[in-house]
C-alpha cells in the first residue's frame, strides 16, 4: 500500500483513535471491492482502522492487495444473518453500494438491502454509519436511480444509528465511469450533437476530495445525523467540462450542439455506442445530469476540514486521473464493476462429465518461449493489447454485443499489464488466475500478484505441477448460455506449450444454434489466436 496517493490515509486528521485498552476501532466496509470502496479500504488500513468487508464471493476480494489485513464476511446486505454477522462489535460502518441494474425493482432492493443493514447495525450497537449518497437539487423530479440514493439516505437517517450522508454529484478520477465517459466522448468526436443537460451546471469533485471526507467522516462528533453536500472548487457546464478535459488530453476545443430532441434513453444508447461505458451504466449516468447539481450550502466545513492544500480544481483532477492511466497504476476501475444478469457460476471441474451439453476448441502449441515469456503475453491480453486474432471478426462481435446492451470490447481492462480474480478484460470477467514458477516471476509491488514459489500470495492457486500458468475468462458478453477460455503457459524443460481451450454450455436450441454458427469462424479467431500469443512470446526472446 506504499503506493497509495493522497489522502494516504496515514494523514494525522484520519488516524484512528487508540482506546484506553491500546485497541482500535473496528470498520465495516459494504462495497469494498467497488471503484469508491477499494480504495478507502486500504486507506483505513493505513489509519490503523481493524477492517472488516462483507461481499457476495470472497474470492473477488482476494485480489485485493489489502486483502489479508481485513476480515471477509461472506454474504449479501440484503441477508439478515449475513448482515448481522458483519455488524457484530462494529463502531463504524461504511455503505458504498447502489444498484446499477436495469431491472424495474432495484428501488426496492436498494431500500431493502438499507433497511436489513441499518435495523443490524442499530441491534449491534454501532456507533457511526457513513454513506456516500447522490448530490441533487431539492424539490426536482429525480432519476429513478438518484431517487433511490437519496432514500437510502433517509432510511439510514431515520435508522436510530448516527448516521453522515455525503452527497456527492460527478466524481472524477482514473477509472471512474464519469471520468471515462468523458475522455470517450471528447476523444472520439469532434463535434458533438449533445442532449440540452450539457449546459446543465455541475458542481464536479475529485475522487481524492471524496475520500477525504469518508477518512474524515469517521471522526466527526458522535451526535452528527445529517446529510450534507460535497463537491470540488469549480461549478461548470458538462459542456465545459469537456472541453476542460480536451485542454488537459491536448485535443482541439470540442463543437457542442445541445439538442432537445435527445431524451436521457436515447443519450444513454448514444453514449453506449460512443464510449466503453455500456448501456446498464450509461442510463444512470446520464439520468442523474438531468438537472443542475450543485452544493446547496458548505455546512461540510462545520463537520469535516477542507483538505491543507484546498480541494482539486476539475482541470488537476482531469491531469491527475490521465497520469494514472498513462502509467499503467489506475487503483480501482468502474469496468470491474458487477455486470448485472451476467452468469457467475465456475467453470464446471471437468465440463465433459458436467451432465450438461458442452461444445469445445481445444488447442495447443509448442514454443521454445519460456512459460515466463508466454505467461506475460496470456496476462496482458485484451484492452489495448489487443486478442491476437482477426480484429475486424473480435470487433465485429463486440459491436453485436453492444447493440444488444452487452458491455462490448471496449471495457477494456484496468491495467495492460497485471490481471487479478475478478477483473474485467473487455467481455470477460477473471475466473481463475494461477501464475507460473519458473524463478523468474517476482512479486509486483502494486497487486503482489507474481511471486517465485508459483502463489499469488492470497488465494494459493497453483498449475497442475506447480509451475503452469492458468488464465480462465467466463464470458459476460450476451450468448445463449455460458462460456469461458483458457489460456495456460505449461512448462516443459527448457521449451514450453501453450494451450488454449474455449468452452460453451449452449442453452436451450438457441445455444446449439449459435455455437453452429460461429463454429466456421474459429479456424480464423482460435486457431490465429494460439499462434499469435506463440509467437508473440517468442519474440521477446529475441529482443
Amino acid at each position: 500500500m506504499s503506493s497509495l496517493t493522497q489522502p494516504t490515509g496515514r494523514e494525522p486528521e484520519f488516524r484512528a483513535p487508540v482506546g484506553a485498552d491500546g485497541s482500535r476501532p473496528r470498520v465495516l466496509v459494504l462495497g469494498g471491492t467497488g471503484y469508491i470502496g477499494g480504495r478507502l479500504v486500504p486507506r483505513l488500513l493505513a489509519a490503523g482502522y481493524r477492517v472488516r468487508v462483507l461481499v457476495r464471493d470472497a474470492a473477488r476480494v482476494s485480489a485485493f492487495p489489502w486483502s489479508a489485513e481485513c476480515e471477509i464476511v461472506e454474504g449479501a446486505a440484503q441477508d439478515a444473518a449475513a448482515a448481522a454477522d458483519a455488524t457484530a462489535d462494529v463502531d463504524i460502518l461504511y455503505y458504498l453500494i447502489h444498484s446499477m441494474g436495469a431491472g424495474g425493482r432495484f428501488e426496492t432492493a436498494d431500500e431493502q438491502a438499507a433497511q436489513t443493514v441499518a435495523d443490524a447495525a442499530r441491534d449491534a450497537g454501532v456507533s457511526r454509519i457513513v454513506y456516500l449518497g447522490g448530490l441533487h437539487p431539492d424539490g426536482a423530479k429525480l432519476s429513478p436511480h438518484l431517487r433511490s440514493r437519496v432514500h437510502v439516505g433517509e432510511v439510514f437517517l431515520g435508522s436510530g444509528v448516527p448516521t453522515l450522508v455525503l452527497q456527492a454529484g460527478v466524481v472524477i478520477g482514473s477509472g471512474s465511469a464519469s471520468f471515462e465517459m468523458i475522455r470517450h466522448l471528447t476523444e472520439v468526436l469532434p463535434y458533438m450533437p449533445a442532449p440540452k443537460w450539457v449546459r446543465n451546471r455541475i458542481q464536479p469533485i475529485a475522487v481524492r476530495d471524496v475520500l477525504h471526507y469518508l477518512l474524515g467522516a469517521a471522526k466527526v462528533a458522535p451526535d452528527v445525523n445529517r446529510a450534507v453536500d460535497i463537491g470540488g472548487p469549480d461549478v461548470l457546464r458538462y459542456g465545459q467540462m469537456m472541453n476542460g478535459y480536451a485542454v488537459e488530453a491536448d485535443l482541439p476545443q470540442r463543437g457542442i450542439a445541445a439538442l432537445p430532441v435527445l431524451t436521457p434513453e436515447l443519450a444513454s444508447h448514444w453514449v453506449n455506442l460512443v464510449t466503453p461505458v455500456p448501456r446498464a451504466i450509461a442510463r444512470p449516468l446520464v439520468a442523474s445530469l438531468q438537472n443542475e447539481c450543485m452544493m446547496k450550502d458548505h455546512a461540510i466545513d462545520e463537520l469535516i476540514a477542507a483538505p491543507a492544500d484546498g480541494l482539486t480544481p476539475y482541470r488537476r483532477a482531469v491531469r491527475l486521473a490521465l497520469g494514472r492511466v498513462d502509467a499503467d497504476s489506475v487503483e480501482t476501475s468502474w469496468q470491474d464493476a458487477e455486470v448485472h444478469g451476467a452468469p457467475s457460476d465456475p467453470l464446471p471441474s471437468d465440463p465433459d462429465w458436467a451432465g450438461r451439453t458442452v461444445f469445445t476448441d481445444s488447442r495447443s502449441v509448442e514454443t521454445t518461449a519460456s512459460a515466463a515469456e508466454l505467461w506475460s503475453v496470456i496476462v496482458g491480453i485484451g484492452g489495448e493489447n489487443g486478442w491476437y486474432s482477426s480484429p475486424l471478426l473480435w470487433a465485429a462481435r463486440g459491436w453485436m454485443d453492444r447493440l444488444i446492451g452487452g458491455v462490448g470490447l471496449r471495457r477494456g481492462r484496468r491495467s495492460r499489464t497485471r490481471a487479478a480474480v475478478g477483473d474485467a478484460i473487455d467481455f470477460w470477467r477473471v475466473e481463475a488466475l494461477e501464475v507460473p514458477d519458473e524463478g523468474l516471476l517476482v512479486r509486483d509491488g502494486q497487486d503482489g500478484l507474481l511471486g517465485r514459489d508459483g502463489r499469488d500470495g492470497r488465494d494459493g492457486l497453483l498449475g497442475r505441477d506447480g509451475r503452469d500458468g492458468l488464465l480462465r475468462l467466463r464470458a459476460e458478453m450476451k450468448v445463449p448460455g455460458e462460456a469461458w477460455l483458457e489460456m495456460r503457459a505449461i512448462a516443459d524443460g527448457s521449451r514450453s506449450r501453450y494451450a488454449q481451450r474455449a468452452v460453451f454450455f449452449p442453452r436451450g436450441l438457441t445455444g446449439r444454434l449459435y455455437w453452429l454458427a460461429v463454429l466456421p469462424f474459429h479456424g480464423f479467431i482460435f486457431k490465429g489466436m494460439a499462434a499469435r500469443i506463440v509467437a508473440a512470446a517468442e519474440a521477446q526472446r529475441s529482443e
